[in-house]
């Protein structure tokens, strides 16, 4: 959705991404679908996007040279949708999108402000686990990946609601 006021940032592509041409539709997406559903968020509402425009061999996380690579394409559909909240998904986007940092175990949750030359307005970032790596931690024990991105998104939810309450 080019007009969202959520964005998604991922990896890249997988082998299941590549073939039907839309992002996070193997195991990942449906858990990310369900995640989103639990909170309220339609996944036609939010724009999603990707570190890197096509699969890494072997499905490997992308390499620093090849997000430097498409970094200019990623920031131009930054400044497209605009968005209000952007969720970088695991490490590979958290460090694409912020640069180098703590892992994405000590920041997810964390709403960081950032100021950006390419936006006029400072991006609100909410750091989350990538679905995959919660596809490996399954437990739903107050505590655990699953359970804290559920909490994560809570958040988001809760930002994005007082975004459309002070926006009318």
């Amino acid at each position: 959705n080019p007009n969202a006021d959520l964005m998604l940032i991922g990896e890249g592509p997988g082998q299941q991404e590549d073939e039907e041409g839309l992002p996070f539709v193997g195991r990942s997406g449906q858990l990310l679908t369900k995640i989103l559903e639990s909170v309220g968020i339609n996944r036609d509402d939010i724009y999603i996007a990707n570190t890197v425009k096509c699969r890494p061999p072997k499905n490997r996380t992308p390499l620093q040279s090849e997000m430097d690579a498409c970094r200019d394409y990623l920031i131009r559909q930054i400044q497209v949708v605009k968005p209000k909240i952007i969720c970088p998904l695991g490490s590979a986007a958290v460090k694409s999108v912020l640069g180098p940092t703590e892992p994405i175990t000590k920041i997810r949750g964390q709403w960081i402000t950032k100021s950006v030359n390419y936006m006029d307005d400072d991006l609100y970032i909410m750091p989350i686990f990538h679905p995959a790596y919660l596809l490996r931690y399954a437990s739903k024990e107050k505590g655990a990946p699953k359970w804290l991105t559920w909490q994560d998104m809570k958040e988001v939810k809760a930002a994005l609601s007082f975004y459309d309450i002070m926006s009318k």
